[in-house]
């Protein structure tokens, strides 16, 4: 069984057809990721449809500049599993600095208040994250999203108590950093996602992603690590029912767990 900790599921009919070729490739369980209200509403209204899905509620750092509004209403919901995602993007500016800083410590402050994970997005920008984590506190269950440092940002979230997750970034040639951050990681601090449409692993680079693919991230970290790529199954999805709090299935059952 995989788990695609982190994926963006289109709205009706359409993300049934994604859900079932996901589950045909073994991949059972799927975390639909909110970016904004708006987003996190569909996320909520796909997760509601389907149970092997369950939603986050959050604004993206590019979406920081128009705050919170609609968000704090959707985290009573039980589908919803995790506040973001929510964090720090310097590469494209999309929002202000000071408005991303602020936004993503109001949304460190609602993990904490409704006792939900945290999904942070970090882009070049890790010294003000870990510094808005140390000032907020980091919650229980942190999870870096696309995690996109080498050894020394790994060991810094992995030192506050935070979990990785790897995504198809982890096949790409130019991506020793990350492959090395996999390797170190030990094998209850680390989930595997496809973040699609966006980021499809290679082969299938330069492609809309989609969650069926979620196994080749999978085989990737357990290449890095040396170990077999069930190992890696296991353990992620293991990882990801912790983080987000859902049912642990048995061997015994079938079919997806309910909400």
């Amino acid at each position: 069984m995989w788990t695609d900790s982190h994926c963006h599921l289109p709205p009706g009919a359409e993300a049934a057809v994604v859900i079932a070729e996901a589950r045909a490739a073994g991949v059972d369980r799927l975390v639909d990721v909110g970016t904004d209200a708006a987003g996190s509403r569909t996320a909520l209204e796909v997760a509601r449809a389907h149970d092997e899905v369950w939603a986050t509620a959050g604004v993206h750092p590019h979406d920081a500049s128009g705050g919170l509004d609609g968000i704090a209403e959707l985290l009573g919901a039980p589908e919803v599993v995790a506040v973001g995602e929510c964090g720090l993007d310097y590469h494209y500016d999309h929002s202000p600095r000071p408005s991303q800083r602020l936004v993503f410590a109001a949304q460190v402050g609602l993990a904490h208040a409704h006792d939900l994970a945290l999904v942070i997005h970090s882009r070049e920008a890790w010294d003000d994250t870990f510094a808005i984590l140390a000032s907020e506190g980091t919650p229980p269950r942190t999870l870096f999203h696309c995690f996109t440092g080498g050894p020394p940002e790994a060991e810094r979230a992995l030192a506050i108590g935070a979990a990785l997750s790897f995504s198809g970034i982890v096949t790409f040639k130019g991506a020793a950093e990350v492959r090395a951050a996999a390797a170190l990681c030990p094998l209850d601090r680390f989930t595997v996602e496809t973040d699609s449409p966006y980021l499809a692993p290679v082969p299938h680079r330069g492609q809309a992603n989609r969650p069926a693919w979620v196994p080749l991230v999978g085989t990737a970290v357990a290449e890095a690590k040396g170990v077999p790529t069930s190992v890696v199954a296991a353990a992620s999805s293991t990882t990801a029912a912790r983080l987000f709090d859902l049912p642990v299935p048995t061997p015994a059952e079938e079919g997806p767990a309910a909400h």
